[in-house]
């Protein structure tokens, strides 16, 4: 466990973590794992209960996404291990959509099949709500004019990226921050919801930092998630706010790095570039699954904000 690893809760878009959370056993439990790493057994000893309701409960949190636990040889045959995926948890009971008035910021959406630049490695793809881009595994089917359809794009490493209009240029106002939202997970052929990725940002050729993703979630169909598309692959992906301030940079309001709009300079630019990807000397190489309106739990495709 990262001891920076810290979840701000959304209440209105992660209540199964509050969920997760309504239980005093699953309490008690993730303050034991916060000591350190242990199996149903020892969970079970300590908290005096049988180890076919600690199970059940550890089974809610890993639902949840709070454990992680892994299959290890012990002793006497195999033994689940148990560890806590945030060190801190956050309830966030306002929203900065809510606040940040209309006439404050502008708003622009963008498809995510309609980048301006991709360098990408397979395993990786398209697809539309309709059917697969091109072929799958093939980087050259990033160039198929279908790929405005697009609803779902991934890759393992490189990037995609994006010109969104500067509309701050033609603005008397100050810009305050620079946002954007969008839908990702790891990406891992099949999926696995404890495949961990560091995924990467840049905004005007600056790399703001990058957010590690828990896993690839496979493991029920996402809200928007056509009908066609097998549970064998990607389903869903949780949605970040990656905000650029005169404060720093943030997801979700944790801080990732010290880069500050005065770095990324958007005055100098009549397009704001921004760069998503996987870099090769990432901690964790796990790919990223970027999310667009027909699938998964958000329908949206990207969005970046200008915030006055």
């Amino acid at each position: 466990m990262n001891d920076d690893r810290i979840l701000i809760v959304d209440p209105k878009r992660n209540f199964s973590v509050l969920k997760g959370l309504a239980s005093e056993i699953r309490i008690e439990i993730l303050f034991l794992l916060q000591e350190k790493a242990r199996n149903i057994n020892e969970l079970a000893s300590a908290l005096n209960m049988p180890q076919s309701t600690i199970a059940t409960n550890v089974m809610a949190l890993e639902k949840a996404g709070l454990v992680r636990t892994e299959s290890l040889k012990g002793k006497k045959g195999m033994q689940k291990i148990c560890r806590p995926v945030y060190r801190e948890m956050v309830v966030k009971l306002w929203d900065e959509e809510t606040r940040q008035p209309a006439d404050d910021m502008i708003e622009v959406e963008m498809p995510i099949g309609l980048y301006t630049q991709y360098n990408v490695s397979a395993p990786c793809g398209l697809c539309s709500t309709e059917n697969i881009i091109g072929y799958l595994d093939v980087p050259s089917s990033f160039l198929d004019p279908a790929r405005m359809k697009a609803g779902l794009i991934w890759f393992e490493l490189g990037y995609i990226e994006y010109k969104f209009p500067n509309n701050s240029l033609y603005e008397k106002r100050p810009v305050r921050a620079i946002e954007l939202i969008a839908e990702l997970s790891s990406e891992i052929p099949g999926t696995d919801k404890e495949w961990m990725s560091d995924i990467s940002v840049w905004i005007n050729g600056v790399s703001i930092g990058s957010w590690t993703s828990p896993g690839d979630y496979g493991d029920r169909r996402g809200k928007y998630t056509p009908g066609w598309w097998k549970l064998e692959g990607s389903q869903y992906g949780l949605l970040k706010h990656i905000r650029v301030s005169e404060k720093g940079s943030f997801v979700d309001g944790v801080r990732i790095s010290e880069v500050t709009l005065k770095d990324i300079a958007i005055w100098e630019h009549h397009s704001i570039t921004v760069r998503i990807g996987v870099e090769k000397e990432s901690t964790h190489v796990g790919g990223v699954n970027i999310f667009g309106k027909g699938f998964g739990n958000y329908d949206q495709d990207l969005i970046l904000r200008i915030i006055f």
